[in-house]
């Protein structure tokens, strides 16, 4: 194994449950956030000798995961707009008390570049301007978007539950 192999081997031992963690919540499927770690993963090796000469790679793998979570959602936005067979999707379990599971339902309802924005800034505690440039955007385009998303999270619901969420996600 080369030196660089081994530094991408090492990078991703120590940082793969954060990553997937991010790719879970950017798209809110688990078998989908797997393919999205897989991809980005994929890409990041491609541009190693790139990527590994900053001193973090994790923003670099962030912003793949984002970027492709964002891509998956536009094409599945095309698709069914276009008449095509597709499976039915499984509803989540209305009964079941779990907080997390009614925050992930509310986090699929929003656009893929709000749901981007909150991951980034609630859980993984990136600043607006690392938010921003996980996301290439501008820092007033971070801070737009997480107001809209916070906006509908809290009509869908309710202040208390989402704070309480937030504070449950963090623990």
């Amino acid at each position: 194994m080369s030196g660089g192999e081994h530094d991408f081997g090492a990078f991703v031992a120590a940082r793969a449950t954060s990553l997937l963690r991010v790719a879970y919540l950017a798209c809110g499927d688990k078998t989908e956030a797997e393919d999205l770690l897989q991809t980005a993963l994929e890409r990041t090796y491609r541009n190693w000798d790139r990527v590994a000469c900053h001193d973090n790679p994790e923003p670099y793998v962030r912003r793949v995961i984002i970027n492709a979570a964002i891509s998956r959602a536009r094409r599945r936005a095309i698709f069914s707009i276009i008449p095509m067979h597709s499976p039915p999707e499984t509803p989540a379990d209305a009964s079941d008390p779990d907080l997390l599971h009614v925050l992930m339902d509310a986090l699929r309802t929003l656009p893929p570049r709000q749901r981007a924005v909150i991951v980034l800034r609630y859980w993984e505690d990136l600043t607006e301007t690392q938010t921003a440039e996980v996301l290439g955007c501008a820092v007033g385009t971070v801070k737009s978007q997480a107001s809209k998303a916070m906006a509908k999270l809290r009509t869908a619901l309710g202040r208390d539950i989402l704070e309480g969420a937030i504070k449950d996600a963090h623990a």
